[in-house]
């Protein structure tokens, strides 16, 4: 039976700067703990918080509220809805939505919102759920969600004398329209200034999440041909892949609907749009280094000399590549997409133009759009980049030619068996640490802000190897890169030796590789 508002524990609903939990039964040995009743107290408790962040009176607030395709969407928006209009806030319902679009509903004129909230769980199983909250500064903090879930815990909101309304407006055709105009004047097409992506075939694979819009909404009024695009339709159940261009079938699908149905190009999002890969005329995958190096080649052309920010576990192919051939600086910084824009903002703030923050799951932002994380927006600038390339006789990846990419790359999840796992993994950490400095082939790599990153410089290993702790989980994550065939396999026996005596550590995933 799900628990009530009064025994759940709220804090476990946090995840970082967003709330996930269980909405539906379905996988064995999980609780729901995100009801309807939990989501309309989380409800009550944003608008409180928003009314006293913004110092507005709670009856005059307008709130955004949209969702993706997950079953549990529908009843959970409006029980949101129902908490929201009982403290007399105005409530505009978008229906399904994309995260991206939930917060232009703040800063767009026609809707001008306080705030908003996303129901997503992003690429999660099907019975989970979530919310994401905005305001006109951008997503909410850590600290922020503390407090709401804090609100939430305490309970007794006010009931306002007349409840606030309800309007349904159409938020995606909205977003969907300033995509479509920002593409054609980026463009600025000679002879077809509307539709300057005609005689292109460009497949969506939305995965059967939010993102099918992006192919009737935006392509199709640029010229696109779109035809064999592939999981529009939203199902919650995601019947054909996970959504998550992360995930290696999902990215084999639209690789081979590219090439089978000889595209031009190929586009994948997860389930609410904040991420986003692309795929080329040959099939090949443009995500993780490739998808930030070909980012990073547009921006650095807009923005000489800026700088790029990423997450930890880039390759050194990347840095070359930015600072060597394109001339901008890499700053290489820590996982989890906020932090990486979070530090952006923080180095445009000293003084330090940096105008792209992307993590190689996909998550992007530019500073040109509110450093917003938006799929749909940075393919749009792949994109415009494709049609301009197309109209001199080029190709969008003539831009990242001189990438050097690493000859293998792994990622092996080592599990920590103790319940205090941050400070065994930290400790793991500074092990290591120790035992790099008694090999002379192997040098910490300077200016690393996460964990320990190892350049391996022997000519049968030449790579290097990063070791952290998982925001979230008991796992101490190793990402290993070289350039030479069997390179990654030598790091990682060397590295076991080392491992072994650790007993509270699970290095089964490393010894299946060996």
């Amino acid at each position: 039976m799900p628990p009530s508002t009064t025994s759940i524990n709220w804090a476990t609903l946090q995840n970082g700067s967003d709330i996930r939990g269980v909405a539906l039964e379905g996988v064995s040995g999980e609780s729901v703990n995100l009801t309807p009743e939990v989501v309309n107290t989380l409800g009550k408790a944003f608008a409180t918080w928003l009314s006293s962040a913004l110092s507005v009176p709670a009856a005059e607030l307008a709130i955004a509220v949209g969702r993706d395709s997950r079953l549990s969407g529908p009843t959970l928006m409006q029980a949101a809805i129902a908490g929201m209009t009982s403290l007399g806030c105005r409530v505009m319902d978008v229906g399904m939505a994309s995260t991206p679009a939930m917060f232009m509903s703040t800063v767009l004129p026609e809707f001008a919102c306080h705030g908003a909230i996303m129901m997503t769980a992003s690429h999660l199983p099907f019975n989970r759920n979530g919310l994401k909250f905005f305001t006109r500064q951008g997503g909410l903090g850590k600290g922020d969600i503390t407090r709401i879930l804090a609100l939430a815990e305490r309970g007794n909101f006010p009931t306002a004398a007349t409840p606030g309304p309800v309007e349904s407006r159409d938020l995606i055709a909205a977003y969907s329209a300033g995509l479509v105009q920002q593409i054609r004047q980026s463009v600025n097409h000679p002879d077809n200034f509307d539709q300057p992506l005609h005689r292109l075939k460009i497949i969506v694979d939305a995965g059967n999440g939010a993102g099918g819009f992006y192919a009737s909404q935006v392509l199709e009024p640029l010229g696109a041909d779109t035809s064999g695009s592939q999981f529009l339709d939203p199902d919650g159940t995601f019947p054909n892949h996970v959504p998550n261009p992360e995930d290696a079938a999902a990215m084999a699908s639209i690789c081979r609907a590219v090439v089978a149905q000889g595209a031009d190009f190929g586009i994948i999002f997860d389930t609410d749009v904040d991420r986003g890969a692309a795929v080329d005329h040959q099939g090949r995958e443009l995500n993780r280094n490739r998808l930030i190096a070909l980012i990073a080649a547009i921006v650095l052309h807009q923005h000489p000399g800026t700088t790029i920010v990423t997450d930890s576990i880039t390759s050194d192919g990347l840095t070359q590549f930015i600072e060597g051939d394109l001339g901008g600086v890499h700053h290489r910084f820590q996982r989890g997409y906020r932090n990486v824009i979070n530090e952006a903002i923080r180095l445009n703030g000293l003084g330090q133009p940096a105008w792209l923050a992307i993590e190689t799951s996909g998550h992007g932002a530019m500073k040109e759009n509110y450093f917003l994380d938006d799929g749909a927006y940075l393919v749009s600038q792949l994109l415009v980049e494709l049609a301009k390339a197309r109209l001199c006789g080029n190709r969008l990846t003539d831009l990242i030619a001189p990438l050097q990419e690493p000859q293998e790359s792994e990622e092996f999840r080592l599990k920590i068996k103790t319940p205090d796992f941050k400070t065994y993994g930290t400790g793991v950490i500074e092990q290591l640490r120790e035992f790099v400095d008694t090999q002379p082939d192997w040098a910490i790599a300077p200016k690393n802000y996460e964990g320990v990153r190892v350049a391996c410089q022997s000519l049968d290993e030449n790579g290097w190897f990063l070791l952290r702790l998982s925001l979230h989980d008991p796992v101490l994550p190793l990402n290993i890169e070289s350039n030479v065939s069997g390179g990654v396999a030598k790091i990682a026996q060397r590295l076991r030796d080392f491992f072994v005596p650790l007993a509270e550590l699970d290095i089964s995933a490393l010894e299946r590789h060996l």
